[in-house]
């Protein structure tokens, strides 16, 4: 198995409540950036993937938060697609703090692929992006 995807990020000073703590909402942006992210890395075609008349759905997201992450701080996000069958996928990623590895939160999600037209999740979300993708074992999806 290969090692996650991963991309760094750093805390900016809008992403914190009144705590200083950064908010829920900045960890879910996080998370959904990674995701993009590992996307492009595995050679989709956002355009393409618009033509298609197609289009990426999350229907939960969990996090459960570990360690507190700060201004300063940078965070690694990984990101990792899981296939079980039906039509959803999970993602599970981890982020960590870059300054001691420590764990700071899990984001659990649940999405699929949605037929743009139909309004309904396609069949077998895992076929979809093999074809879109350049690098379909980025996403767990390789033949």
């Amino acid at each position: 198995m290969t090692a996650p995807f991963r991309i760094r990020l750093e805390v900016r000073s809008y992403e914190l409540d009144t705590q200083g703590h950064v908010t829920t909402a900045a960890y879910l942006q996080y998370a959904d950036h990674a995701r993009w992210k590992l996307l492009e890395a595995a050679g989709v075609d956002l355009d393409a993937l618009r033509r298609s008349g197609l289009g990426p759905v999350t229907l939960e997201t969990t996090v459960r938060f570990v360690r507190e992450l700060r201004l300063g701080h940078e965070v690694d996000v990984s990101c990792g697609f899981e296939w079980p069958g039906g039509k959803t996928g999970r993602v599970v990623q981890q982020l960590h703090r870059t300054d001691d590895g420590s764990l700071v939160a899990e984001v659990h999600s649940v999405g699929g692929v949605l037929d743009l037209t139909a309004r309904k999740l396609v069949p077998e979300p895992a076929a979809v992006w093999r074809h879109l993708a350049a690098n379909p074992e980025l996403l767990g999806v390789a033949d």
